[in-house]
Protein backbone atom coordinates (compact mmCIF):
# COMPACT_ATOMS: atom_id res chain seq x y z
CA UNK A 1 0.00 0.00 0.00
CA UNK A 2 1.06 3.47 -0.56
CA UNK A 3 1.63 5.46 2.54
CA UNK A 4 3.57 9.10 3.69
CA UNK A 5 4.26 7.49 6.62
CA UNK A 6 8.10 7.82 7.61
CA UNK A 7 10.58 4.78 8.19
CA UNK A 8 10.02 2.89 10.70
CA UNK A 9 14.36 2.02 10.59
CA UNK A 10 14.96 4.05 13.52
CA UNK A 11 12.72 2.80 16.22
CA UNK A 12 14.56 2.08 19.54
CA UNK A 13 13.28 -0.82 21.64
CA UNK A 14 15.60 -0.16 24.39
CA UNK A 15 13.16 2.34 25.78
CA UNK A 16 10.87 -1.27 26.32
CA UNK A 17 12.45 -2.85 29.79
CA UNK A 18 13.79 -6.35 29.04
CA UNK A 19 11.13 -8.06 30.74
CA UNK A 20 8.12 -7.06 28.76
CA UNK A 21 10.30 -7.39 25.45
CA UNK A 22 10.46 -11.02 26.88
CA UNK A 23 6.89 -10.96 27.20
CA UNK A 24 6.43 -9.74 23.61
CA UNK A 25 6.14 -13.53 21.94
CA UNK A 26 3.41 -14.42 24.66
CA UNK A 27 1.23 -11.41 23.67
CA UNK A 28 1.56 -12.26 20.04
CA UNK A 29 0.44 -15.70 20.83
CA UNK A 30 -2.84 -14.26 22.76
CA UNK A 31 -3.88 -11.92 20.22
CA UNK A 32 -3.60 -14.58 17.74
CA UNK A 33 -5.57 -16.61 19.72
CA UNK A 34 -8.08 -14.10 20.27
CA UNK A 35 -8.03 -12.85 16.25
CA UNK A 36 -8.87 -16.78 15.38
CA UNK A 37 -11.96 -16.66 17.78
CA UNK A 38 -13.60 -13.32 17.17
CA UNK A 39 -17.10 -12.40 18.85
CA UNK A 40 -19.51 -9.63 18.53
CA UNK A 41 -20.67 -7.53 21.77
CA UNK A 42 -22.33 -9.36 24.73
CA UNK A 43 -21.25 -12.29 23.11
CA UNK A 44 -17.68 -12.57 24.15
CA UNK A 45 -17.86 -15.98 26.10
CA UNK A 46 -14.99 -17.58 24.61
CA UNK A 47 -12.68 -14.39 25.08
CA UNK A 48 -14.05 -13.78 28.57
CA UNK A 49 -13.44 -17.64 29.38
CA UNK A 50 -9.83 -17.39 28.01
CA UNK A 51 -9.10 -14.18 29.82
CA UNK A 52 -10.38 -15.55 33.38
CA UNK A 53 -8.26 -18.56 32.52
CA UNK A 54 -5.23 -16.44 32.59
CA UNK A 55 -5.97 -14.26 35.49
CA UNK A 56 -6.71 -17.55 37.18
CA UNK A 57 -3.57 -19.00 36.39
CA UNK A 58 -1.77 -16.24 37.68
CA UNK A 59 -3.67 -15.77 40.90
CA UNK A 60 -4.95 -12.59 39.95
CA UNK A 61 -8.51 -11.54 41.59
CA UNK A 62 -11.11 -10.86 39.33
CA UNK A 63 -14.58 -10.76 38.72
CA UNK A 64 -16.59 -12.09 35.79
CA UNK A 65 -20.39 -11.98 34.55
CA UNK A 66 -20.08 -8.06 34.79
CA UNK A 67 -22.57 -6.52 31.97
CA UNK A 68 -22.95 -10.34 30.67
CA UNK A 69 -19.23 -10.54 29.21
CA UNK A 70 -17.33 -7.87 30.98
CA UNK A 71 -14.42 -8.79 33.39
CA UNK A 72 -12.78 -6.57 35.97
CA UNK A 73 -9.12 -7.52 37.49
CA UNK A 74 -7.71 -6.20 40.91
CA UNK A 75 -4.00 -5.95 41.43
CA UNK A 76 -3.09 -4.39 44.99
CA UNK A 77 0.42 -2.98 44.85
CA UNK A 78 2.74 -3.88 47.55
CA UNK A 79 4.57 -0.41 48.39
CA UNK A 80 3.51 2.00 50.89
CA UNK A 81 1.94 5.43 50.14
CA UNK A 82 -0.72 5.96 47.44
CA UNK A 83 -4.03 4.30 48.16
CA UNK A 84 -5.65 5.51 44.77
CA UNK A 85 -7.03 3.53 42.61
CA UNK A 86 -5.95 3.40 38.55
CA UNK A 87 -8.67 1.61 36.25
CA UNK A 88 -6.92 0.55 32.84
CA UNK A 89 -9.75 -0.26 29.83
CA UNK A 90 -9.70 -2.61 27.04
CA UNK A 91 -12.56 -3.54 24.89
CA UNK A 92 -12.56 -7.14 23.49
CA UNK A 93 -15.66 -7.32 20.87
CA UNK A 94 -15.04 -8.28 17.01
CA UNK A 95 -17.11 -7.05 13.98
CA UNK A 96 -19.25 -8.45 11.20
CA UNK A 97 -16.87 -8.49 8.83
CA UNK A 98 -15.77 -11.52 6.60
CA UNK A 99 -11.72 -11.49 6.77
CA UNK A 100 -9.41 -11.21 3.62
CA UNK A 101 -6.55 -11.92 5.77
CA UNK A 102 -4.49 -15.50 4.32
CA UNK A 103 -2.79 -15.42 8.02
CA UNK A 104 -2.22 -18.36 9.73
CA UNK A 105 -4.62 -17.27 12.86
CA UNK A 106 -7.13 -16.16 10.11
CA UNK A 107 -10.66 -15.63 12.11
CA UNK A 108 -11.80 -19.02 12.20
CA UNK A 109 -15.39 -17.56 12.73
CA UNK A 110 -16.94 -16.87 9.44
CA UNK A 111 -18.73 -14.04 8.88
CA UNK A 112 -16.72 -11.90 12.02
CA UNK A 113 -13.20 -10.63 12.65
CA UNK A 114 -11.31 -8.41 14.74
CA UNK A 115 -11.34 -5.62 12.54
CA UNK A 116 -10.77 -2.60 15.17
CA UNK A 117 -7.47 -3.99 16.79
CA UNK A 118 -9.26 -4.94 19.91
CA UNK A 119 -7.86 -8.31 20.14
CA UNK A 120 -4.38 -6.25 20.58
CA UNK A 121 -6.84 -4.20 23.52
CA UNK A 122 -7.15 -7.36 25.38
CA UNK A 123 -3.38 -8.60 25.11
CA UNK A 124 -2.16 -5.75 26.14
CA UNK A 125 -4.57 -5.16 28.81
CA UNK A 126 -3.44 -9.07 29.99
CA UNK A 127 0.17 -8.79 29.52
CA UNK A 128 -0.13 -5.68 31.31
CA UNK A 129 -1.86 -7.54 34.86
CA UNK A 130 0.78 -10.29 33.92
CA UNK A 131 3.55 -8.10 34.59
CA UNK A 132 2.07 -5.60 37.16
CA UNK A 133 1.24 -8.94 39.16
CA UNK A 134 4.55 -10.06 39.07
CA UNK A 135 5.77 -6.83 40.09
CA UNK A 136 3.81 -5.43 43.22
CA UNK A 137 6.60 -3.99 44.60
CA UNK A 138 6.82 -1.06 42.15
CA UNK A 139 3.45 0.82 42.79
CA UNK A 140 0.97 1.09 45.82
CA UNK A 141 -2.66 1.52 45.77
CA UNK A 142 -4.89 -0.81 43.58
CA UNK A 143 -5.23 -0.81 39.79
CA UNK A 144 -8.03 -2.23 37.76
CA UNK A 145 -7.97 -3.67 34.78
CA UNK A 146 -11.50 -3.82 33.08
CA UNK A 147 -12.02 -5.86 29.76
CA UNK A 148 -15.06 -4.62 28.34
CA UNK A 149 -17.49 -6.11 25.58
CA UNK A 150 -19.61 -4.55 23.10
CA UNK A 151 -17.86 -1.06 22.12
CA UNK A 152 -18.65 -1.68 18.71
CA UNK A 153 -22.35 -1.71 19.42
CA UNK A 154 -24.94 -1.08 21.49
CA UNK A 155 -22.01 -0.02 23.54
CA UNK A 156 -20.51 -1.83 26.87
CA UNK A 157 -18.97 0.20 29.16
CA UNK A 158 -22.33 1.68 30.05
CA UNK A 159 -23.73 -1.36 32.08
CA UNK A 160 -20.75 -2.11 33.52
CA UNK A 161 -20.49 1.63 35.17
CA UNK A 162 -23.95 0.64 35.98
CA UNK A 163 -22.88 -2.48 37.35
CA UNK A 164 -20.45 -0.87 39.09
CA UNK A 165 -17.24 -1.47 38.49
CA UNK A 166 -15.79 1.86 39.22
CA UNK A 167 -16.71 1.23 42.63
CA UNK A 168 -15.81 -1.45 45.61
CA UNK A 169 -12.18 0.16 45.27
CA UNK A 170 -13.33 3.91 43.98
CA UNK A 171 -11.18 4.39 40.94
CA UNK A 172 -9.86 8.07 40.75
CA UNK A 173 -8.49 7.81 37.52
CA UNK A 174 -8.35 5.62 34.04
CA UNK A 175 -6.06 5.47 31.14
CA UNK A 176 -7.00 3.20 27.84
CA UNK A 177 -5.69 3.03 24.34
CA UNK A 178 -6.79 2.51 20.51
CA UNK A 179 -4.10 0.53 18.13
CA UNK A 180 -4.18 3.20 15.46
CA UNK A 181 -3.11 2.36 11.97
CA UNK A 182 -3.69 5.88 10.97
CA UNK A 183 -0.15 6.55 13.16
CA UNK A 184 2.75 4.62 12.01
CA UNK A 185 4.17 1.56 14.59
CA UNK A 186 5.03 3.40 17.86
CA UNK A 187 3.70 7.19 17.63
CA UNK A 188 1.58 7.96 20.63
CA UNK A 189 -1.54 10.40 19.79
CA UNK A 190 -2.41 11.89 22.93
CA UNK A 191 -3.52 15.22 23.24
CA UNK A 192 -6.22 16.84 26.63
CA UNK A 193 -9.65 17.78 25.89
CA UNK A 194 -11.87 16.18 22.70
CA UNK A 195 -10.01 12.80 21.33
CA UNK A 196 -12.79 11.41 19.91
CA UNK A 197 -16.08 12.72 18.59
CA UNK A 198 -20.04 12.47 19.64
CA UNK A 199 -21.71 10.49 17.51
CA UNK A 200 -25.93 10.55 17.26
CA UNK A 201 -27.90 8.83 14.52
CA UNK A 202 -31.01 9.25 12.80
CA UNK A 203 -33.36 7.19 10.81
CA UNK A 204 -36.53 9.48 8.11
CA UNK A 205 -39.00 8.21 6.42
CA UNK A 206 -40.03 10.61 3.82
CA UNK A 207 -44.11 9.94 2.62
CA UNK A 208 -44.77 11.61 -0.63
CA UNK A 209 -47.43 10.43 -3.56
CA UNK A 210 -46.42 8.25 -5.69
CA UNK A 211 -47.53 7.57 -9.59
CA UNK A 212 -46.25 7.44 -13.12
CA UNK A 213 -42.73 9.53 -14.07
CA UNK A 214 -44.41 10.84 -17.15
CA UNK A 215 -46.93 13.03 -14.59
CA UNK A 216 -44.94 14.40 -11.65
CA UNK A 217 -47.89 16.84 -11.38
CA UNK A 218 -49.60 14.41 -9.92
CA UNK A 219 -47.43 13.61 -7.18
CA UNK A 220 -45.45 14.41 -3.97
CA UNK A 221 -42.07 12.69 -5.07
CA UNK A 222 -40.29 11.63 -2.57
CA UNK A 223 -36.91 11.33 -4.48
CA UNK A 224 -36.71 14.71 -4.78
CA UNK A 225 -37.85 15.31 -1.04
CA UNK A 226 -34.88 13.22 0.11
CA UNK A 227 -33.12 14.43 -1.91
CA UNK A 228 -33.56 18.02 -1.06
CA UNK A 229 -33.37 17.27 2.88
CA UNK A 230 -29.82 15.55 2.26
CA UNK A 231 -28.57 19.15 0.50
CA UNK A 232 -30.36 21.34 3.44
CA UNK A 233 -28.36 18.87 6.34
CA UNK A 234 -25.60 20.16 5.69
CA UNK A 235 -25.84 23.47 5.48
CA UNK A 236 -26.36 22.71 9.41
CA UNK A 237 -22.62 22.36 10.11
CA UNK A 238 -21.66 25.34 7.16
CA UNK A 239 -24.37 27.56 8.30
CA UNK A 240 -25.06 27.01 11.85
CA UNK A 241 -22.41 25.41 13.58
CA UNK A 242 -18.91 27.87 15.00
CA UNK A 243 -16.04 27.36 12.25
CA UNK A 244 -13.98 27.01 14.88
CA UNK A 245 -16.18 23.84 16.28
CA UNK A 246 -15.80 20.48 13.92
CA UNK A 247 -18.69 18.71 13.33
CA UNK A 248 -20.27 16.80 10.45
CA UNK A 249 -23.86 15.59 9.63
CA UNK A 250 -23.42 12.06 6.66
CA UNK A 251 -26.18 10.38 5.15
CA UNK A 252 -24.93 7.29 4.43
CA UNK A 253 -27.84 5.13 3.44
CA UNK A 254 -30.60 6.49 0.85
CA UNK A 255 -33.37 3.98 -0.63
CA UNK A 256 -36.41 4.26 -3.00
CA UNK A 257 -38.28 3.55 -5.68
CA UNK A 258 -38.18 0.14 -7.24
CA UNK A 259 -38.35 1.26 -11.35
CA UNK A 260 -37.09 3.68 -13.26
CA UNK A 261 -40.80 5.27 -14.54
CA UNK A 262 -42.13 5.08 -10.84
CA UNK A 263 -42.06 7.67 -8.30
CA UNK A 264 -42.17 6.31 -5.38
CA UNK A 265 -44.31 7.01 -2.10
CA UNK A 266 -41.32 7.16 0.42
CA UNK A 267 -37.85 7.24 0.48
CA UNK A 268 -35.58 6.38 3.65
CA UNK A 269 -32.70 7.59 4.86
CA UNK A 270 -30.23 6.69 7.52
CA UNK A 271 -27.47 9.46 9.10
CA UNK A 272 -24.57 9.73 11.40
CA UNK A 273 -23.76 12.96 13.15
CA UNK A 274 -20.32 13.46 14.90
CA UNK A 275 -19.12 16.89 16.82
CA UNK A 276 -16.74 17.06 19.67
CA UNK A 277 -17.96 20.18 21.25
CA UNK A 278 -20.46 19.29 24.22
CA UNK A 279 -21.90 22.39 24.18
CA UNK A 280 -23.15 20.97 20.79
CA UNK A 281 -25.25 18.09 22.39
CA UNK A 282 -29.02 18.13 21.72
CA UNK A 283 -28.42 21.18 18.92
CA UNK A 284 -28.92 18.33 16.15
CA UNK A 285 -31.18 16.77 16.75
CA UNK A 286 -33.52 20.53 16.87
CA UNK A 287 -31.72 21.72 13.59
CA UNK A 288 -32.15 18.25 11.96
CA UNK A 289 -36.07 17.98 12.65
CA UNK A 290 -36.67 21.70 11.73
CA UNK A 291 -34.68 21.24 8.24
CA UNK A 292 -36.76 18.31 7.82
CA UNK A 293 -39.63 19.39 8.60
CA UNK A 294 -39.62 22.66 6.44
CA UNK A 295 -38.35 21.01 3.66
CA UNK A 296 -41.12 18.68 3.45
CA UNK A 297 -43.81 20.73 4.49
CA UNK A 298 -42.67 23.36 1.33
CA UNK A 299 -43.10 19.89 -0.73
CA UNK A 300 -46.13 18.94 0.85
CA UNK A 301 -44.91 15.91 1.68
CA UNK A 302 -44.73 13.98 5.56
CA UNK A 303 -42.00 12.60 7.53
CA UNK A 304 -40.92 10.22 10.43
CA UNK A 305 -38.19 10.71 12.04
CA UNK A 306 -36.25 8.78 14.91
CA UNK A 307 -33.13 10.41 16.67
CA UNK A 308 -31.00 8.75 19.18
CA UNK A 309 -27.11 9.63 20.86
CA UNK A 310 -25.05 6.88 20.71
CA UNK A 311 -21.72 8.23 22.54
CA UNK A 312 -20.42 11.60 23.65
CA UNK A 313 -17.30 12.80 22.78
CA UNK A 314 -13.90 11.50 24.47
CA UNK A 315 -12.79 14.28 26.47
CA UNK A 316 -9.13 13.83 28.20
CA UNK A 317 -8.76 14.91 31.24
CA UNK A 318 -5.73 17.68 31.23
CA UNK A 319 -3.59 16.32 34.40
CA UNK A 320 -4.06 13.00 32.92
CA UNK A 321 -3.40 14.02 29.46
CA UNK A 322 -0.38 15.49 30.92
CA UNK A 323 0.66 12.10 32.55
CA UNK A 324 0.79 9.65 29.35
CA UNK A 325 2.29 12.18 27.13
CA UNK A 326 4.94 12.32 29.74
CA UNK A 327 5.51 8.79 29.61
CA UNK A 328 5.26 8.47 25.87
CA UNK A 329 8.17 10.76 25.25
CA UNK A 330 9.90 8.35 27.43
CA UNK A 331 8.95 5.32 25.81
CA UNK A 332 8.59 6.26 21.73
CA UNK A 333 11.64 6.63 19.59
CA UNK A 334 10.10 7.23 16.34
CA UNK A 335 10.23 9.71 13.31
CA UNK A 336 6.85 11.04 14.29
CA UNK A 337 7.16 10.75 17.86
CA UNK A 338 4.40 12.30 20.33
CA UNK A 339 1.24 13.55 18.05
CA UNK A 340 -0.27 15.94 20.38
CA UNK A 341 -3.11 17.03 17.77
CA UNK A 342 -4.22 13.66 16.82
CA UNK A 343 -8.40 13.40 16.53
CA UNK A 344 -10.95 11.56 14.77
CA UNK A 345 -14.60 11.72 14.02
CA UNK A 346 -14.63 8.08 14.73
CA UNK A 347 -16.38 7.06 18.26
CA UNK A 348 -15.81 5.35 21.16
CA UNK A 349 -17.76 4.61 24.63
CA UNK A 350 -14.65 4.88 26.34
CA UNK A 351 -15.78 8.22 26.86
CA UNK A 352 -18.53 7.13 29.39
CA UNK A 353 -15.85 6.36 31.45
CA UNK A 354 -14.18 9.39 30.93
CA UNK A 355 -17.37 11.58 32.24
CA UNK A 356 -17.41 9.59 35.18
CA UNK A 357 -13.60 9.60 36.83
CA UNK A 358 -10.70 11.62 35.06
CA UNK A 359 -8.58 9.82 32.35
CA UNK A 360 -7.19 9.64 29.38
CA UNK A 361 -7.46 7.55 26.18
CA UNK A 362 -4.72 7.70 23.71
CA UNK A 363 -3.65 6.15 20.40
CA UNK A 364 -0.65 3.74 19.53
CA UNK A 365 0.55 3.61 16.36
CA UNK A 366 0.45 0.33 14.83
CA UNK A 367 0.77 0.65 11.08
CA UNK A 368 3.85 -0.52 8.69
CA UNK A 369 3.84 0.03 5.55
CA UNK A 370 6.34 -1.76 4.95
CA UNK A 371 4.73 -5.43 5.87
CA UNK A 372 1.36 -4.45 4.41
CA UNK A 373 0.04 -3.53 7.58
CA UNK A 374 -1.31 -0.36 6.76
CA UNK A 375 -5.42 -0.99 6.14
CA UNK A 376 -7.23 1.15 7.68
CA UNK A 377 -9.92 -0.03 10.96
CA UNK A 378 -12.72 -2.05 9.75
CA UNK A 379 -11.14 -2.63 6.40
CA UNK A 380 -11.36 -6.66 5.66
CA UNK A 381 -7.97 -6.57 5.23
CA UNK A 382 -7.17 -4.60 8.29
CA UNK A 383 -4.15 -6.29 10.34
CA UNK A 384 -1.17 -4.68 12.61
CA UNK A 385 2.41 -4.58 13.50
CA UNK A 386 2.48 -6.87 16.83
CA UNK A 387 5.36 -5.11 17.42
CA UNK A 388 2.96 -2.40 19.22
CA UNK A 389 1.50 -5.05 21.82
CA UNK A 390 5.16 -4.55 23.46
CA UNK A 391 5.03 -1.09 23.82
CA UNK A 392 1.05 -0.92 24.67
CA UNK A 393 2.28 -2.98 28.24
CA UNK A 394 4.44 -0.70 28.59
CA UNK A 395 2.87 2.47 28.00
CA UNK A 396 0.49 1.10 30.65
CA UNK A 397 2.91 -0.37 33.06
CA UNK A 398 4.67 3.22 33.39
CA UNK A 399 1.33 5.23 34.10
CA UNK A 400 0.62 2.85 36.74
CA UNK A 401 4.11 3.43 38.36
CA UNK A 402 4.29 6.79 37.98
CA UNK A 403 -0.07 7.38 39.39
CA UNK A 404 0.53 5.16 42.28
CA UNK A 405 4.11 5.47 42.51
CA UNK A 406 4.39 5.08 46.36
CA UNK A 407 6.73 5.85 48.72
CA UNK A 408 10.29 3.52 48.75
Amino acid sequence: MVSTFPSLNTIDLSRIRLTIRNLQPQLVEWRRRLHQKPELGFQEKLTSAFIAEKLQEWGIEHQTGIAQTGIVAIIKGKKTGSQKVLAIRADMDALPIQELNEVPYKSQHDGLMHACGHDGHTAIALGTAYYLQQHRHNFSGTVKVIFQPAEESPGGAKPMIAAGVLKNPDVDAIIGLHLWNNLPLGAIGVRPGALMAAVECFDCTIFGKGGHGAMPHQTVDSVVVAAQVVNALQTIVSRNVNPIDSAVVTVGELHAGTKRNVIPDTARMSATVRYFNPELTGFFQEKIQQVISGVCQSAGAKYDLKYWSLYPAVINDVGMAELVRSIAEEVVETPLGVVPECQTMGAEDMSFFLQEVPGCYFFLGSANPSKDLAYPHHHPRFDFDETALGMGVEMFVRCVEKYLGGAD
